[in-house]
């Protein structure tokens, strides 16, 4: 026997850009975002505190680019000039279209 009823559930309609507070929704569906998150841990000086920002494509690419700027910044001087000569700072898989790809090291 089958037993119907209205239920209420919450689930995620949206999610908007913490940055530039634009939806991430696609035309055809589905979303589209970059989180960046934080656990600190025991010892640390912000000890138990969490964080979690949702980023749209454009707003991910801008802080990417203002981490990459200072990451030169703070190394202006040091010896290795090698070690931030290449242009793909943080990333880890490329053409990975169906989440399959090997990660790199």
């Amino acid at each position: 026997m089958k037993i119907t009823g209205s239920i209420q559930i919450e689930a995620v309609t949206d999610v908007v850009c913490d940055m530039c507070l634009c939806s991430t929704s696609l035309p055809g569906g589905g979303r589209q975002f970059a989180t960046f998150q934080a656990h600190w841990g025991y010892g640390t000086k912000h000890d138990g505190e969490r964080y979690e920002l949702h980023l749209c494509e454009n707003c991910f690419f801008q802080t990417l680019s203002y981490v990459k700027q200072e990451r030169r910044t703070q190394n202006l001087f040091d010896d290795d000039d090698g070690a931030f000569a290449g242009d793909d700072f943080g990333l880890i898989a490329k053409d990975d279209f169906f989440g399959d790809a090997k990660i790199r090291d």
